[in-house]
């Protein structure tokens, strides 16, 4: 008999891949230089030179048997040792090689550190708004989803809400920042107010809260800031990351959970991550993927144009009428709705060709999220498109 948990899945299909794939269809029969499609966090940037030509090095000069075998569990030891380098320098954290387990992006990075601090039945909690992924994520390890309503007036953390919904099962949790959806980079006194709060609660339970922090948007900031590295704040913090969004390797799928090492058994928690892939098959990441990157840790590809993007948008949405939070980072942005019900809206906005994703799957009804990670070209002649449209559907 098929699952029949994975088979209801089929009805409630993401509604960003959906609206990625109306938006190709859309572009077959239009041209999709026509299509201004903010669907999907695809990079849209190339990935750096050093990338490539590391994998070209290889494949011209290394044996064979070590680009193409498998790889260790927990990742390749001089792989590993070179991310664990990289971290301490930048982030002034003694971490090593064992405390570094290497992933298959920063999804397989979360699969690992829901199941390392949770049993069945613990809860994980998730500030709104989230990537709707989590649910899933989270939910199939038996574990269960808290979700704090969001603070819209900033998108920091409602601490409020938050502190209402802690509780003994709490195990763990999750943040993210720079955020998806919001671009909203958490601030140092967000992060040192959050730290403050799971210490008490663990002295007050009795047991160990682990923050989980989901950063593959770590290096995408604005305005020359810097975004704060939890670790550096709490001792129990999880660290997962991807190169996907840095040097734009979505479709290499390597990344990597670092533990703090003043965690509690933080010598043991990659090893014990190793264990978790025997029963998830979510091991065992690309050879020649984790020793590329390890030749280009220190870069990134050439970031700048989201910020380009975030702040044409940005202009040109307040100037529409639109209420939204200037973004921190990331290559999102978030507005509220110009009508209660956000995918009326977005459904309107289809009508002139723009690919705009309601907010309700994100935990945040009533806004809608736009991935400008596209040519700013294509961006700027969005501009006027989406001023017509707000023009003659809203009157503005």
């Amino acid at each position: 008999m098929i699952n029949k948990s994975y088979k209801k899945l089929l009805e409630g299909k993401s509604i960003i891949r959906e609206l990625s794939e109306y938006a190709t269809a859309r572009g077959k029969e239009i041209g999709y230089e026509n299509v201004f499609d903010y669907s999907l966090g695809n990079p849209s940037v190339p990935c750096p030179d050093g990338y490539t030509d590391a994998v070209v090095d290889m494949y011209n000069q290394e044996n064979p048997m070590t680009i193409h075998g498998y790889s260790p569990s927990l990742g390749i030891e001089d792989v590993r040792a070179a991310v664990a380098k990289s971290l301490s320098k930048r982030f002034d954290i003694a971490y090593e090689a064992k405390h570094i387990f290497m992933a298959i992006g920063a999804a397989g990075a979360l699969a690992h550190a829901f199941r390392l601090v949770t049993e069945p039945g613990d809860e994980i909690i998730v500030f709104a708004p989230f990537f709707p992924e989590y649910k899933e994520y989270i939910g199939r390890t038996g574990a269960i989803m808290k979700v704090v309503p969001p603070q819209t007036k900033d998108f920091q953390i409602n601490f409020e809400a938050f502190e209402a919904t802690i509780n003994e099962k709490t195990m763990a949790v999750l943040i993210n920042s720079p955020n998806n959806p919001s671009g909203i980079v958490y601030s140092q006194e967000t992060i040192k107010r959050l730290a403050q709060v799971l210490e008490e609660k663990q002295k007050e339970y009795g047991h160990e809260i682990f923050i989980i922090s989901d950063e593959p948007y770590r290096e995408i900031v604005f305005d020359g800031k810097d975004c704060p590295y939890p670790a550096k704040y709490y001792d129990n913090t999880l660290t997962c990351y991807s190169f996907s969004k840095s040097l734009s390797l979505p479709g290499e799928r390597i990344g990597y959970v670092a533990v703090n090492p003043k965690a509690v058994d933080a010598d043991i928690l990659a090893v014990i991550m190793g264990q978790i892939s025997r029963g998830i098959g979510h091991n065992c990441p690309a050879s020649t993927s984790q020793l590329a990157v390890s030749k280009v840790l220190d870069e990134t590809s050439d970031l700048s144009v989201y910020e380009t993007n975030m702040n044409l948008l940005y202009d040109a949405l307040v100037d529409m009428g639109f209420e939204v939070v200037r973004p921190g980072g990331t290559f999102y942005i978030f507005p509220k709705a110009l009508e209660e019900d956000a995918n009326a809206f977005c459904k309107k906005a289809l009508e002139y060709d723009l690919i705009l994703v309601p907010a309700d799957n994100f935990g945040c009804p009533g806004y809608f999220r736009m991935a400008y990670c596209i040519d700013t070209e294509k961006v700027k002649r969005s501009i006027p498109v989406f001023q017509r449209f707000v023009k003659e559907v809203y009157s503005k």
